[in-house]
């Protein structure tokens, strides 16, 4: 209930007053019991007591204590801070190229003994699998070519070819140490 529903409420109550003064000077023949209240005298009532009960509510809110600590968690709320700043130093790990770079591949794909097509449906495959699962980092293991009855190895040719026409795919480069492929795979940081 707001200030101008009072004030309403107030001037129905003055009207009510003034039509009872009118018609208290003219007499009327009335077939009700003979103490009972007349109409405008139940609405005067019942417009005092929601006026009463008003000024009771008001008076009750003004009375109570709130302890300000808890009045400003309800207004603010409560801000974890260690989980925010985690979620930005793994963020910001994440977005360093050097911690990618020497961090360990997520995903691994082998392409030894598949066809030059049936390698790049492979490929294309597991980097749009890789980046639905939120994998960062993968390694996709294609030889050196040692089989290769031509001249240049065929599949490493091709994973180069598809890391440079692909948006999807970043930086890349080949593992240092030979247990992890050397020169006969590639590391791919894929982008988002």
């Amino acid at each position: 209930m707001d200030m101008n529903d009072i004030l309403n409420q107030w001037d129905k109550i003055k009207k009510q007053e003034k039509n009872k003064s009118k018609t208290a000077s003219t007499p009327q023949v009335s077939h009700k019991k003979a103490n009972a209240p007349s109409l405008e005298e139940k609405q005067l009532e019942k417009a005092m007591k929601s006026e009463r009960d008003f000024e009771k509510m008001i008076k009750e809110q003004n009375e109570r204590h709130v302890n300000k600590m808890e009045q400003w968690l309800r207004l603010y709320g409560v801000v974890d801070k260690d989980k925010i700043a985690e979620e930005h130093q793994q963020s910001s790990k994440l977005a360093d190229r050097q911690y990618l770079i020497q961090m360990k591949p997520e995903a691994r794909l082998d392409l030894h003994g598949m066809r030059q097509e049936e390698a790049k449906e492979h490929l294309n495959y597991f980097i749009t699998d890789c980046i639905s699962k939120g994998i960062r980092k993968v390694i996709v293991v294609h030889g050196k070519g040692i089989h290769t009855t031509g001249t240049d190895p065929v599949l490493g040719e091709l994973v180069r070819k598809f890391i440079e026409s692909d948006k999807r795919c970043g930086t890349s480069g080949h593992p240092k140490s030979k247990s992890e492929g050397g020169t006969g795979a590639t590391w791919i940081i894929l982008k988002y």
